[in-house]
């Protein structure tokens, strides 16, 4: 069968700004949470490489560019940091980070490929997290401050802005599950932090509509579908629990203005609900996006719980469901996470009739494998089990396109191996295989396949 996608489809990649610069404290930039958190712990990071040790970017950025061009991209989505921007987060502009954005902009375009940046991507300068990070209402506005910089600055070239990436993980991460850094373990304040995290999203599209820039803005989500393990009330409502938390309640306030009605209530029987001010309502109704971004890896299953809870045990979001390992199902061995590639067609026909079918695309879908270097054949990887992942998710894609869904395009994470937060590099996901001592880069196969796809805006 022969898969053609729409016309101008945006086929890409993914990254972020501290995954790939390197020069993790040079060019004027400050630290970050996670440069404060490698000089803490490094044992806690993947063969004790930080942030520092990266694909390089901030020197090899026309270089990669051009290897951006040579995979047939026609759009690249990356982030901006907001600690090499604005070094103590709320004063002067550093100099010599606009000039580095200037030129990565200004070179993506001269090479035909239309950048997509995304304004926060996990990377929380240290001096903001010091005073209290998403928790206080003075960062929420000092982001707005620094969106507000970005537009003016790159708003002219810029037409494609996304907010946050996966506002949900540093929420899970920082304040529930000891992933990210400030390692708490608290529902509350992870409320707080998510709650907050919405208030400085709607600002910033406050902030860009007001200027009336020539584009769009959104956000991306990493949608997780939840299934139930059977039909059983208990099991399905375990599910929908667990849908309000982690999808809906960033899903809802971007796309409806307003949060879920029963994801309040719930909050508010387990006195968990965060504080709200005067004012808060309005801002999240204007804080309705133009364009979403779909990160998609693994579906999410779950059950009833089949335990009473302790008690004297904090509140948890598995207070409400069990997490359910499904007989049979496929899985990516080297990363340990399902593979279902029909959860990006669920994701996009939810959204086509749930949500008024919003303009949307999938920004990020990837395969992380370890130890990619025993597939090497005539020197490059022959990553056959990434061209299944991504074509199998294609299929699925092209199918909802074509039963109506609104959906513009496909980015892969992602155009390099890059270092990946606690893991380092021990799964990589790149279209380009990364050689961290020579910082050689070798497209793999999947890339040369991708690079096909995309030049003939599909594949047989």
């Amino acid at each position: 069968m022969r898969y053609r996608f729409p016309e101008n489809f945006w086929w890409g990649s993914a990254c972020s700004a501290l995954q790939t610069e390197g020069d993790s404290l040079n060019g004027g930039k400050s630290q970050t949470t996670w440069d404060v958190w490698f000089a803490r712990q490094p044992g806690r990071f993947h063969q004790g490489i930080g942030p520092e040790n990266t694909s390089g970017f901030y020197q090899h950025w026309k270089q990669d560019i051009a290897l951006l061009k040579q995979l047939k991209h026609n759009s690249f989505r990356t982030s901006l940091s907001w600690s090499r921007l604005i070094p103590d987060g709320t004063g002067e502009v550093n100099p010599e980070a606009v000039e580095f954005y200037s030129h990565v902009i200004d070179e993506l375009l001269a090479q035909g490929i239309t950048p997509f940046i995304t304004l926060f991507h996990f990377d929380m300068p240290m001096v903001m997290q010091e005073k209290g990070g998403w928790e206080n209402r003075d960062v929420v506005a000092a982001f707005c401050r620094y969106a507000q910089i970005c537009f003016d600055l790159f708003g002219n070239r810029v037409k494609h802005w996304f907010t946050f990436n996966e506002p949900i993980v540093p929420v899970e991460g920082g304040y529930l599950y000891d992933f990210h850094y400030p390692n708490v373990v608290d529902f509350r304040r992870a409320a707080t932090v998510a709650y907050h995290t919405v208030l400085a999203h709607s600002l910033a599209v406050r902030a860009y509509r007001a200027g009336s820039h020539d584009g769009e803005i959104g956000v991306v989500l990493n949608l997780t579908p939840s299934y139930p393990r059977s039909a059983h009330p208990a099991d399905v409502k375990a599910a929908h629990h667990a849908d309000l938390l982690f999808n809906r309640s960033f899903l809802d306030p971007v796309l409806k203005g307003e949060y879920p009605a029963d994801l309040i209530a719930l909050l508010k029987e387990y006195d968990q609900l965060p504080a709200c001010q005067p004012g808060d309502k309005e801002l999240i109704a204007d804080g309705k996006i133009d364009l979403l971004g779909i990160n998609y890896y693994q579906p999410r299953r779950v059950k009833c719980r089949d335990s009473a809870v302790n008690p004297d045990a904090p509140f948890m979001p598995e207070t409400l469901f069990d997490y359910y390992e499904m007989p049979g199902r496929k899985m990516n061995p080297y990363r340990g996470w399902e593979i279902y590639e029909p959860g990006i067609y669920d994701i996009i026909t939810n959204l086509r009739d749930h949500y008024g079918n919003p303009r949307c695309f999938i920004s990020e879908n990837g395969m992380g494998v370890e130890n990619e270097q025993r597939f090497i054949e005539n020197g490059h990887i022959n990553d056959h089990y990434r061209i299944e992942f991504v074509s199998e998710h294609l299929k699925w894609l092209h199918k909802g396109i074509s039963e109506g869904c609104n959906c513009l395009g496909y980015h892969m994470w992602t155009f390099i191996d890059n270092w990946s937060w606690l893991n380092g590099y021990k799964n990589r996901y790149g279209f380009v295989q990364l050689d961290l001592e020579t910082q050689q880069r070798t497209i793999k196969q999947s890339g040369k396949w991708f690079a096909n796809t995309a030049e003939h805006n599909g594949f047989d």
